[in-house]
């Protein structure tokens, strides 16, 4: 099965004024969703963050993937490689990947093994090995946050907005009010684990939120908080002390392998990350240092499905927990990740999505539902899911018009305090 053409469109879609360490998310998230078109009349979808480079890395990709055979992944990705392999890909310091080629390797694979599932009228989870479970589970994602509803409302409300849509464009910037919007959103999709965003308020606002949360939830919820790195090694130990028997775990609160290993010798609470170890080439230190207890993937960052299959194995052999991480994201990207949760032998944690932040989709039949904490495989072949042409269309039209190009959370918070600057560490 030949691939013929490969079509990226550009979106944006409304992301409410959510705080983190490096800033404000803009009213506006950026995705790239990407069809490989094939001569078997199939087409193939997949969904990526976006931005100006990998979009325009995915336009000069298309010369080189046309009449290649979606069968041959490994050979695609060494044509990506060799495209691609010699420009400079770092991760950054942002809580977010900013690497080109693990996000092309992503794009291309998702959307070639929609294809295949669909030629053999198979799910992608069956071609991933099978299941493992028949539904996975998600946990609540919490933000400190300013009032507003983002996109075309920015920082107003929609006043006919009721449950969690109105919760989602609620002021949340105190303990109190971080526990209201976890009532309302596990109320919503009965999430029964929760995670707190953090690293965007001092740690003893932070702190008080999650032992608030533990008060209001009861000590059989798990509880987890995700500073990005952005304390100290002194702070996220002052802190972890105090949330020892609290937390699930604790995600990169602190920058670097070697700071999280000092950590996890002076606090008894997992630790989690999805920046300090982030590629295969992390794996040995991680292991020879003892970074972190459990690696949160991401198919987007690691390079694609099989890639995070093969961690999920890794994770096992060496006795890591395994979960995954999230963006922004729509329904093409979640029905990619509820296959993976659905067929990685080796998950101890519920996964994490922004999910129910988005209202925009592109996935005809609106959103994939989450109940009780839940998300099942979407039905059909492949993915399971078709685009909305029509949605898709509009979701382009307001990329047209947002005039963002690409994410910096530090312009958006300086709209608010202009003498805002991100910083590495903070507190």
């Amino acid at each position: 099965m030949k691939i013929t053409n490969i079509h990226s469109t550009q979106i944006a879609i409304g992301d409410p004024p959510l705080l983190n360490a490096a800033g404000l998310h803009a009213p506006y998230a950026l995705r790239i969703i990407v069809e490989v078109f094939t001569d078997a009349g199939i087409i193939g979808l997949s969904e990526i963050p976006g931005s100006e480079r990998i979009y325009g890395a995915l336009e000069k990709l298309k010369q080189t993937l046309i009449g290649q055979d979606v069968f041959q992944l490994n050979s695609l990705k060494r044509l990506i490689h060799e495209k691609f392999g010699k420009s400079e890909d770092r991760r950054g310091v942002a809580p977010w990947d900013q690497r080109l080629l693990v996000h092309l390797f992503s794009a291309i694979e998702v959307a070639c093994l929609d294809c295949i599932g669909k030629k053999m009228d198979r799910p992608v989870v069956d071609l991933l090995g099978g299941r493992s479970r028949d539904k996975v589970p998600f946990s609540a994602y919490l933000f400190y946050k300013y009032k507003g509803a983002g996109g075309e409302l920015g920082f107003d409300t929609d006043s006919n907005a009721t449950g969690w849509l109105m919760a989602r464009q609620e002021e949340a910037l105190s303990p109190d009010q971080i526990v209201s919007q976890a009532k309302t959103m596990c109320e919503e999709f009965g999430f029964q684990s929760i995670k707190l965003k953090g690293g965007a308020l001092p740690p003893d606002v932070e702190c008080d939120s999650i032992l608030a949360l533990q008060e209001a939830f009861g000590p059989d919820v798990p509880l987890r908080l995700d500073p990005n790195a952005i304390w100290s090694l002194e702070t996220a130990v002052k802190y972890g002390k105090k949330l020892e028997g609290v937390l699930e775990y604790y995600e990169d609160p602190v920058r670097g392998q070697e700071n999280m290993a000092l950590l996890s010798q002076k606090v008894n609470i997992p630790l989690a990350t999805n920046m300090c170890t982030t590629s295969f080439d992390d794996i040995p230190s991680s292991i020879r240092l003892s970074s972190e207890h459990i690696i949160l993937s991401d198919h987007h960052f690691w390079g694609g499905l099989r890639a995070s299959m093969e961690l999920n194995k890794i994770c096992q052999v060496f006795g890591r927990g395994f979960s995954m991480h999230s963006n922004s994201h729509l329904g093409i990207s979640m029905a990619a990740m509820v296959h993976l949760g659905a067929a990685i032998p080796h998950l101890d944690y519920a996964l994490d999505t922004h999910y129910p932040w988005q209202v925009d989709e592109v996935i005809k039949g609106g959103k994939i539902k989450i109940e009780d904490g839940y998300a099942t495989i979407p039905d059909g072949p492949g993915l399971g899911v078709e685009l909305d042409r029509e949605q898709l269309q509009k979701l382009h039209e307001q990329f047209l018009d947002c005039n963002i190009k690409e994410r910096n959370d530090e312009i958006e918070m300086k709209k608010v305090d202009p003498n805002w600057q991100f910083e590495p560490q903070r507190w």
